[in-house]
């Protein structure tokens, strides 16, 4: 049997996990006993007592500062605030702690997880602007620029490059490692009051009020649901080496903005204020998830819809 530490395990990646292994649906990798390990773990006890079980250790630690880590055989690094506002009111601040964090992990796992299977949960966001002309962004594409990105994501993007070149760099001494550069999702998890447009769709829908969409230009994303995300990161992990391959995680289905909008008004009977479209330009963040299909057999087990249904199953309605 194995230990699975979840490096970040209180935000919408962790609770995704812990809930996943609640269900049973980490027993294809042996999972046995799951470590969250995030700066305050113990608040778990509080937020989700249910998913806290004698099978699950909580660890109130901040991996930018930590001496040690406990060992285990499967590792998901996934430190790092998502939450936009962070990195536009104190940019460098928040770039500061995704590279210590990255950094100071870099360290300990040659004596912590030598022989672990560990995959760094990156982003999208290190593509930089997605070209109006690609559909889709491969893992190989390469930005010339970040510029042209939002001011709350250049900083993190750069970070994360960043991050990524320091994981490459330990792969390289015989750690196995991976990248898992991940995109748009959904969940009972998921923030329901920051900047993920159908996490507040759903609020919105939730409190009766108007679904709104401001943006007067195409604006296309696409939503991976959480238990696939966790299936896709276990896989992802178990297929880690020194060679640190990369993959994208999400879902290529892309959606338009103001049609989730319209989908989601009618699930709950509200009002979707959508701003007609008067400006050309295309807000486009859409992986291509082909590599990880082809590589790792990996596919999605829930479209769109299936998606929000589950979602709305698990939330308080």
């Amino acid at each position: 049997m194995s230990t699975l530490l979840v490096i970040g395990g209180s935000g919408f990646f962790g609770k995704s996990i812990l809930d996943a292994y609640s269900r049973g649906l980490l027993r294809p990798w042996g999972i046995s006993r799951v470590i969250a390990m995030s700066r305050n773990a113990h608040e778990l006890s509080k937020q989700v007592p249910h998913l806290i079980t004698e099978r699950v250790e909580l660890l109130s630690a901040d991996i930018s500062i930590v001496n040690s880590l406990p060992t285990a055989d499967y590792v998901i690094h996934a430190a790092a605030s998502t939450d936009v506002r962070g990195y536009i009111s104190k940019p460098e601040q928040e770039k500061k702690n995704i590279q210590a964090g990255t950094y100071n992990y870099c360290d300990l796992a040659k004596l912590a997880h030598p022989k672990s299977k560990i995959v760094y949960v990156s982003s999208g966001a290190v593509y930089g602007v997605q070209p109006k002309t690609l559909n889709a962004i491969t893992e190989s594409y390469r930005p010339d620029t970040l510029v042209g990105m939002d001011p709350g994501k250049i900083d993190y993007a750069i970070a994360k490059n960043h991050a990524e070149s320091a994981i490459k760099t330990l792969a390289a001494e015989g750690l196995n490692l991976s990248i898992a550069r991940c995109f748009a999702f959904v969940g009972m998890w998921l923030p329901r009051d920051q900047h993920f447009a159908i996490g507040n769709f759903i609020d919105d829908g939730i409190n009766g009020r108007p679904i709104k969409v401001k943006a007067q230009h195409k604006v296309y994303r696409s939503y991976m649901y959480a238990d696939d995300l966790v299936e896709w990161l276990m896989t992802i992990a178990e297929n880690s080496n020194p060679l640190c391959p990369v993959y994208n995680v999400g879902s290529d289905q892309e959606v338009l903005l103001g049609d989730l909008a319209q989908k989601i008004s009618k699930l709950f009977s509200v009002e979707a204020d959508v701003a007609a479209i008067l400006e050309t330009k295309i807000d486009r963040y859409i992986p291509s998830i082909e590599k990880a299909k082809t590589e790792l057999g990996l596919y999605l087990k829930y479209d769109l819809m299936s998606s929000i249904y589950a979602t709305l199953k698990g939330v308080s309605l």
